[in-house]
């Protein structure tokens, strides 16, 4: 579609209700935006991380795809075959609440949510190949990963064995850590146990140091992400060693920190160590006391804030160094899954034994201090974790805390009794959920054959359709017949596993399915290689830690065992700032809570505000991240259907830098809508028989447009909306000139990728076609240089006038141009100058 609407038959005022869905219409007719596997062109993949299909788009969403929306628009401008493509992180927890709340089925609902945002989106002007829509709910996909997922088994990076879980009794499931709320089930309130399941697991743990080597790679990542997945990794360098104990077995111990070894106090194991259940079988308190430690956490990070417990069984473990006996305590800080499941305890420089041995009343040693003349001196009230030299430690004294270190560890070996070693933080990835709304894992339990594979041409193994949720536990558990199967190796009776995949595997390799999408494998590896890495990825600094290694690890397992070649998903990552808004709130007399209203709930003023249904007015709170329990949420299709989707994508560019937050204001859309009214007007002032030159807007034009693009290539959009706000403000001043027409067309252009709506309407008026296959304007190297100079003119070191003269004049043409500057002779008042200092094209400098 090329419409030519003459300019006198255009509106004075540009409709957004009626080009909005015109200009989408024609992108979906033409297939704009559809990427095209076969071209010759070089190659963009840009990508936003996809959303969970809620049932509606946030604010949030509007601004993390426009960012990626112009960069993708962009792309295409400046002749590169563009991938940008949508889809649905489909499964998970949210389907299933609704299903239990609504007595809906998780899938309708979350294809109901689908449809309901696809739509919003769309009514945005996204350029989105939607060819590639994939929703990972749907067998087309997941089918897919479970074939993935059976390979990683066989080249041994998949395994089953027994962990410990949450374990709700009430709602028979395993709740995630953020599920468990001061240790009760978040729904069913009910008391968390800790139990042992079999679960699934992929050995992340295998690639650790690649992972942590590949981040130095990763230079165009926000390097508070890199270091935030470095700490994940943990790789440390420490000491195994081993305590003799009065019982005569022995616990082995791992510790960071040998050298504080002088200051342990006591050993601590985890409650189900050999050593806790041996005691515990011989006494009735100890298994009191483990049954308490089950209804705690089962993270270290929870662990570190929960109150410290200990039972002493009345075992001691003999100090390598001074023959000490140290108590051993059961303790509800240690786990299993951590280390050895035991600890050397030095409470004067860990917080969490200091807290440990001040409620057990244990000796609490210094080890480390600032200055051996520190060596006595007392703890003001925690642990002291610095750097130092040794003191009360033997022949350690003085040394430093690396040189202690080695010391210790080249002292455990050379004797026997321990060995430095590398540990990591990192855990493997347990994958097993108990629940419906998720992959399928394919296996296949056997009492012959043991766990089998579901054969490929088996794959997918589908939900089944036939579920309720009005008991609680997981619904595949008692299908009557879904799980009951043959086994394809002995043709036995056997049963389908029956927990399904973490919704992270999903999205480890979603990016690759977007890239190439062969009906008869996951992906086909040369499509791959051509369209990844890819270029930039944008989302949410929330998911810096696992989403992001998740997919990380994935990718090099999959390159490991020859599906791929690439190794690192993302080139570039953008982590944008949340949109936020003030909060609008009264107290309820009755029991003095808070009341939130929604902002088109409420008039604002520059008085305060007031609630429109009676008036009165309400307390306006601080600005804060959006949220539906605040009520401070502003909707799309609100915003679009009042000013247009074009209005709302440069707020969502304009004023605050895209890294950070940016606060949402009534009055900020409503200049954003303007501004398109005032560029509409000037597209109307094309007029391609106007003729003239104007050499400093011609110049001004193409500075522009060069900075732009380096804004948006940096993803500065701040920047190049201030750049073309400015390049506005000079074309209207400008006089009629064949200049000013073609500075015109550069703006036109130029918001293209940001206002495209308005950029097609305006386009179509002048004859020039799809703005969405409009070429970025090309500039004129000599036009970037500046002529002209702007020279400041000082007297006695204060600025009195400035010049603006040809680059290049010389220091004689400037001091005269200076001294015959009325200002100058004002501020001179007569005096003779006595020297005077020229900078070219900077400064002339007049002494008197």
């Amino acid at each position: 579609m090329t419409a030519n609407i003459p300019a006198s038959t255009a509106p004075e005022r540009f409709d957004p209700n009626s080009a909005d869905t015109r200009w989408q219409q024609v992108w979906d007719e033409q297939q704009s935006f559809r990427a095209d596997d076969s071209s010759a062109k070089p190659r963009s993949y840009v990508l936003e991380m996809f959303p969970y299909p809620s049932g509606r788009i946030h604010i949030g969403h509007v601004r993390n795809y426009t960012m990626g929306d112009v960069l993708a628009r962009y792309k295409r401008m400046r002749g590169f075959e563009v991938l940008h493509p949508m889809g649905w992180d489909a499964f998970g927890m949210p389907a299933e609440n609704a299903a239990m709340e609504k007595g809906v089925h998780p899938g309708g609902w979350t294809r109901d949510n689908i449809a309901n945002m696809k739509a919003q989106l769309k009514r945005l002007g996204f350029a989105l190949d939607w060819s590639r829509e994939i929703a990972t709910c749907e067998p087309e996909y997941y089918g897919h990963e479970q074939a993935l997922f059976v390979d990683l088994y066989a080249a041994g990076l998949v395994y089953r064995k027994e962990s410990t879980v949450n374990w709700d009794p009430v709602d028979h499931t395993v709740l995630a850590n953020e599920q468990v709320i001061d240790g009760r089930g978040w729904r069913s309130g009910a008391l968390v146990e800790k139990r042992k399941l079999n679960q699934w697991f992929l050995k992340i743990t295998d690639f650790a140091d690649e992972l942590l080597e590949g981040l130095s790679t990763l230079d165009k990542w926000p390097e508070k992400v890199r270091t935030m997945q470095e700490n994940w990794i943990g790789k440390s360098q420490g000491l195994q060693f081993g305590f003799d104990l009065s019982n005569g077995e022995r616990v082995e111990v791992y510790t960071t920190r040998p050298d504080t070894i002088f200051g342990a106090s006591f050993v601590a194991v985890a409650a189900d160590h050999p050593i806790a259940q041996g005691v515990a079988a011989v006494s009735t308190d100890a298994q009191d006391f483990i049954a308490l430690c089950k209804q705690g956490g089962t993270t270290a990070a929870e662990l570190e804030t929960a109150e410290k417990l200990g039972f002493d069984t009345g075992i001691t473990a003999k100090h390598p160094f001074t023959g000490a006996d140290l108590p051993v305590y059961i303790a509800n800080f240690v786990l299993m899954e951590y280390g050895t499941g035991a600890i050397m305890a030095v409470p004067g420089h860990d917080q969490r034994d200091f807290d440990f041995a001040t409620k057990y009343g244990l000796p609490i040693l210094r080890v480390v201090a600032a200055d051996p003349a520190d060596a006595d001196k007392p703890f003001a009230g925690e642990a002291e974790a610095g750097d130092g030299v040794l003191v009360n430690s033997g022949f350690l004294d003085g040394m430093s805390v690396g040189d202690a270190k080695a010391a210790v560890i080249g002292r455990a070996q050379g004797e026997g009794w321990g060995e430095g070693k590398t540990v990591w933080r990192l855990r493997d990835w347990g994958v097993s959920r108990q629940r419906y709304w998720g992959t399928p894992i394919p296996f296949i339990h056997c009492e012959v054959c043991g766990v089998v594979p579901v054969p490929k041409k088996q794959l997918p193994v589908t939900l089944p359709e036939d579920v309720t949720f009005d008991v609680p536990g997981n619904p595949l558990d008692r299908h009557p017949t879904w799980k009951h199967v043959g086994c394809p190796q002995c043709g036995n009776p056997a049963r389908r596993e029956t927990d399904t995949l973490d919704t992270f595997v999903d999205s480890s390799w979603y990016f690759l399915r977007f890239a190439s999408q062969p009906e008869d494998r996951p992906f086909d590896p040369e499509e791959i290689k051509r369209w990844l890495p890819v270029e930039q990825y944008i989302g949410g600094i929330e998911h810096a830690i696992l989403h992001l290694l998740y997919a990380r690890f994935w990718t090099r397992a999959l390159a490991r065992i020859g599906k791929i070649e690439v190794t690192e998903p993302f080139g570039s990552l953008f982590t944008q700032g949340m949109v936020t808004h003030e909060t609008y709130e009264r107290k309820n007399p009755e029991n003095g809570q808070p009341v939130f209203f929604s902002p088109f709930e409420v008039e604002r003023s520059s008085d305060g505000a007031t609630l429109k249904a009676d008036g009165a007015p309400v307390e306006v709170g601080r600005v804060i991240k959006m949220s539906k329990s605040k009520k401070n949420v502003v909707d799309p299709d609100e915003i679009v259907a009042k000013y247009g989707a074009d209005a709302i994508r440069w707020f969502m560019l304009s004023d605050s830098p895209p890294e950070r937050d940016l606060p949402w204001s009534e009055a900020g859309i409503e200049g954003c809508a303007r501004f398109v009214q005032r560029l509409w007007r000037l597209f109307g002032q094309y007029d391609a028989t106007a003729t003239g030159d104007d050499k400093a807007l011609d110049r001004k034009a193409h500075q522009t447009v060069e900075a732009v693009a380096s804004d948006i290539e940096a993803l500065g959009f701040n920047k190049a909306v201030a750049r073309i706000y400015e390049l506005t403000g000079a074309i209207e001043k400008a006089a009629p000139s064949a200049s000013r027409t073609a500075a015109i067309a550069k703006v036109l252009l130029l918001v293209g990728p940001m206002m495209p709506h308005l950029a097609e309407e305006a386009y179509a008026r002048i004859g020039c076609g799809l703005i969405a296959d409009a070429a970025w304007p090309e500039v004129d190297p000599a036009l970037l240089v500046d002529d002209e100079v702007t020279v400041a003119v000082q007297v006695k070191g204060k600025l009195r006038d400035t010049l603006t003269v040809a680059k290049g004049t010389s220091k004689e043409e400037l001091e005269r141009l200076a001294l015959a500057s009325e200002k100058v002779q004002r501020a001179l008042e007569g005096a003779e100058v006595k020297k005077v200092i020229v900078v070219p094209d900077r400064l002339v400098n007049l002494v008197a």
